[in-house]
């Protein structure tokens, strides 16, 4: 039933703003804007799992991520944010939409900006813009489940010269989940730039991921580091990221542990065309399994095709050895993971 009503607010929002965003509309109280981003690619995937072959081997065509985006601005202090989303869910075979962000801003000044509702968190939407491929590859703790993009509560950011942050006081469960809870979450970020290009932050997250609720006992508090330095140029960048992880998704159950590091680099040699990999290494339940590691890199030529078009021919490749952690691209449940995956990957923005 929440499904429900979220998707006929989604189309209802929608509809009363689709005749004047088309082209930006301005008037007497404002301008409403409309955008989108999609995540597509066309692939040759191969995943074994115990030495078998799975069944999700083989070609294919997939549309990961489309963002629907919906804005007004009301002065130069309040607006509203709409984002929309769709995924594929392999339990009812069909696609599934919901909202991703909604909320409303409030921007005192450049260092003052109060989100109320879904948002984008401080880390992974940050990481992202640092990393630059993220419509090849999620980057490092989204891609083993160690955080979320946006959640349901209070945001706060800000940025001025060379210094920015951002913290936020949600929910637990994501963006998906607007489930209310005893104890709120804390996620906060904090970095400099002390030269153009170069980007230090430090963040974090504490909390009960969405669980602390009438019934449920919850044993542990999931904690979480987060480290990035990069240096990013418009022909080149470099970056390398640390995360260090206690209970995740373990509040509820037995004690964990888990730790992660990334590298990545891309160059434009021609006009463009970019170059670029990417390698992880992560080691996502220390106690419980021990032996377990991750590994992942990827490598590859983008061709900005259009001003919002880029392709990319890329090669992916994971591996897990001495047990088993469900990531994008692996399943749980399987111990020697060998994944490799060859193709197009596109993102197309409007």
């Amino acid at each position: 039933m929440r499904r429900q009503l979220l998707m006929a607010a989604t189309l209802a929002a929608l509809g009363a703003l689709s005749t004047n965003a088309m082209a930006g509309y301005t008037s007497r109280d404002g301008k409403t804007t409309i955008g989108g981003k999609m995540y597509g690619d066309l692939t040759y995937k191969h995943l074994t799992g115990g030495g078998n072959e799975l069944s999700n081997s083989g070609v294919g065509a997939d549309v990961k991520r489309f963002y629907f985006s919906l804005g007004h601005r009301y002065n130069d202090i309040w607006s509203v944010h709409l984002t929309t989303d769709f995924n594929y869910s392999s339990s009812d075979k069909n696609t599934q939409l919901f909202v991703k962000t909604a909320y409303v801003q409030a921007k005192f000044s450049p260092l003052a900006t109060v989100r109320l509702g879904s948002a984008n968190m401080p880390w992974i939407p940050y990481d992202e813009g640092l990393y630059g491929f993220r419509y090849v590859e999620n980057t490092l703790i989204d891609r083993l489940g160690f955080g979320h993009s946006a959640d349901w509560g209070a945001h706060l950011i800000g940025k001025d010269g060379m210094f920015n942050y951002a913290f936020s006081a949600v929910n637990g469960g994501g963006y998906h989940n607007p489930t209310r809870t005893k104890t709120v979450d804390v996620g906060g970020r904090i970095g400099v730039e002390p030269m153009p290009g170069l980007n230090l932050a430090v963040g974090g997250y504490v909390g009960k991921l969405g669980k602390n609720a009438s019934g449920i006992a919850t044993s542990h508090t999931a904690k979480r580091l987060d480290l990035v330095a990069a240096y990013v140029q418009p022909g080149y960048r470099v970056g390398v990221e640390y995360f260090k992880a206690y209970d995740w998704k373990r509040v509820t159950k037995s004690s964990d542990r888990g730790y992660g590091i990334s590298a990545w680099g891309s160059v434009s040699p021609m006009r463009r065309v970019t170059l670029f990999a990417r390698f992880d290494y992560a080691k996502p339940s220390q106690d419980l399994q021990s032996g377990l590691t991750d590994y992942y890199f990827n490598v590859g030529a983008q061709y900005q095709a259009y001003k919002n078009v880029v392709l990319a021919l890329a090669f992916k490749h994971e591996k897990q050895d001495n047990g088993s952690w469900k990531t994008g691209n692996t399943p749980k449940g399987y111990t020697n993971i060998n994944y490799n995956e060859v193709g197009l990957w596109t993102q197309v923005k409007f």
